[in-house]
């Protein structure tokens, strides 16, 4: 059995019992409540039907002829760890279903059951079971994110997002304009947006608008003949006219001059463009980019950008959201960065302290991904943010000392991952959510400064 997704339509619920009577009721119950259910009296013939097409849930007894139901839960527990797993027991038996749920097991119910019980402990379990799907879907999503440009990094909803649009994007062929802070990643979009699409084996031609003189801009970017004005002694081929056949990425959009704006507006509606000191025009296929850190609609407003060459770029909006709208995807970046910078620097990559988690946690990151890069690069080189005063350095910790430090990041660490949902992160940790009130309570931890 591979773990792969049930089937599309009715979820699929495996019933095992040995009980006719018993077997006949729950089914009724469970269709009634829309499930798909298949019964067998034994483990065996369950067993082989669940190898072949593997079921959403299995209910089963732990009473059974030839193989039991704790055997049974063993042998799927050995083929897919997820796969959720209820028992049935007797009152004997309650003691052993306790211990299958402490090695996996979903759930156990003791006879007699009432149905609303049954269908409670399924539908809870099914629930359990697509989410356990959906992470598999999102993680890999992340891989390909991976290989294919480490900026995507990240499970959060927001980014996972992101790379759906921009590969959507991609092959849709429109001017695209993408909006995000300082260090949001506006160029590593841009450049995914060529990478995956047609116009991948063109040229993609970056400029940044805010780093060229005004008399310089026009040139770069439409090309001149040579004698165009003083100091032009040979032919120049503009931004626009290299990025012929690819993608041309016009970063800082918003600190174009008005006046070049006029001609870069003509550009984008006839595709055609005219090198200074040239009265031909040349016909030119791109795609183009634009990005701003602003909201270029507001600067629109205050006249400080063309309303027609606005509309002609944001044929369709690309919003990066910022780091903190993700804090979820922090600590899975700063791993990730921690790694690279130590293998740059030839080092093995430091512990993450407790030091580093508070900033991690903490910090509102306004420069974004990008200052997360380079906070790792700080950690890797050993600047990293200091765990304690010299005098409190100068005294070794106790053991009890360095356990609460331990269990304190790890706490914190599964509130970052979980949202500050309480709930979530007790399941992660595999602890009842009263022990872990009181272990925040403890550790002076507030699950909403990680929302």
């Amino acid at each position: 059995m591979s773990g792969g997704e049930p089937a599309a339509g009715p979820e699929r619920v495996v019933f095992v019992d040995d009980e006719e009577d018993v077997r006949r009721a729950n089914r009724q119950s469970l269709e009634l409540d829309g499930f798909q259910v298949e019964t067998f009296a034994a483990a065996e013939p369950a067993l082989a039907a669940i190898l072949a097409d593997p079921p959403g849930l299995v209910v089963s007894d732990v009473r059974l002829p030839g193989m039991d139901g704790r055997a049974l839960f063993e042998r799927l527990r050995a083929l897919d760890p997820d796969l959720p797993v209820i028992l049935i027991t007797g009152h004997g038996d309650i003691r052993m279903a306790v211990g299958a749920m402490r090695e996996g097991a979903c759930d156990f119910l003791a006879k007699p059951y009432p149905a609303e019980a049954l269908l409670a402990s399924v539908r809870r379990a099914l629930e359990r079971r697509r989410l356990v799907l959906e992470n598999r879907r999102l993680r890999a999503d992340l891989d390909a994110a991976l290989d294919e440009d480490p900026a995507f990094l990240g499970l959060s909803p927001e980014i996972v997002a992101l790379r759906r649009l921009v590969r959507d994007l991609a092959s849709a062929d429109v001017d695209v304009l993408i909006q995000g802070e300082t260090g949001a990643g506006k160029e590593v979009v841009a450049a995914a947006l060529h990478r995956w699409s047609r116009r991948a084996a063109r040229n993609f031609v970056a400029m940044n608008c805010g780093a060229l003189p005004d008399s310089m801009a026009e040139s770069e970017l439409f090309g001149h003949e040579a004698g165009a004005f003083t100091g032009a002694l040979k032919r120049r081929v503009g931004r626009i006219e290299h990025a012929q056949g690819g993608t041309l990425f016009l970063d800082e959009i918003e600190s174009m001059p008005l006046g070049l704006q006029v001609k870069l507006l003509r550009v984008l509606q006839e595709r055609a463009v005219e090198p200074l000191g040239s009265n031909e025009t040349r016909a030119v296929d791109m795609r183009v980019v634009a990005a701003t850190k602003v909201d270029l609609g507001l600067t629109v407003a205050e006249g400080g950008f063309r309303d027609d060459l606005y509309h002609r770029l944001n044929v369709v909006t690309v919003a990066i959201p910022p780091l903190r709208d993700r804090r979820e995807d922090i600590g899975f970046l700063f791993q990730h960065f921690l790694g690279k910078a130590a293998a740059r620097f030839n080092r093995e990559p430091p512990p993450v302290t407790e030091a580093i988690r508070d900033h991690l946690a903490r910090h509102a990151w306004p420069g974004n991904v990008r200052e997360l890069g380079h906070f790792a690069e700080r950690c890797a080189l050993g600047f990293g943010p200091q765990e304690a005063s010299a005098a409190a350095r100068a005294a070794p910790a106790s053991l009890a000392e360095q356990v609460d430090r331990f269990e304190r990041g790890l706490i914190r660490d599964e509130l970052i991952a979980a949202g500050g949902d309480v709930r979530a992160a007790a399941e992660a940790l595999g602890t009842p959510r009263k022990t872990l009130y009181d272990k925040l309570t403890r550790h002076g931890l507030d699950p909403a400064d990680y929302r």
